[in-house]
């Protein structure tokens, strides 16, 4: 898939979905392993209450641990979203951020549980933060990994 950071985030930067909901992927490292997503409350992507629209706020999240992850293993995987759920928390208002992490204990257990060709569905959390810190929702992000069987 992508071997570059660099590259991914500028193609997801102005990738439709994301641009038009005015969604920034701030950083991607050139490991895979960390990234950040920021949204501004604007016209566009606000609800009738003033405040940050949940589809954007979900949309925000998607498909970040899925490429990092991808980005992570390499070409021997398959890895696909699978699932998500997100509970809203507090109103979003002004600029809110997802940080995204894979650790090296994620990595080692999704090897671990995929070794003999076995499907393994993660779910790792995300939070959207506002500006202080809080958290506005959180979502559970479910994953679909399987090694590839060798040709």
């Amino acid at each position: 898939m992508f071997k570059k950071a660099w590259l991914l985030k500028l193609l997801l930067n102005i990738w439709p979905p994301l641009r038009f909901a005015g969604i920034k992927v701030v950083k991607i490292s050139a490991d895979f392993r960390t990234a950040q997503v920021s949204l501004k409350l604007n016209i566009f992507n606000r609800n009738a209450v003033g405040v940050h629209f949940g589809g954007s706020l979900f949309a925000m999240t998607d498909p970040f641990y899925m490429l990092m992850i991808m980005g992570c293993l390499g070409d021997d995987y398959i890895v696909w979203d699978k699932s998500a759920d997100i509970d809203f928390i507090k109103p979003g208002k002004g600029k809110v951020t997802a940080d995204f992490l894979v650790t090296d204990a994620l990595l080692k257990d999704i090897v671990a549980h995929t070794a003999h060709g076995e499907k393994y569905l993660p779910e790792l959390p995300v939070y959207v933060k506002n500006e202080k810190g809080e958290v506005v929702a959180k979502l559970n992000r479910k994953l679909y990994i399987r090694k590839k069987k060798s040709a």
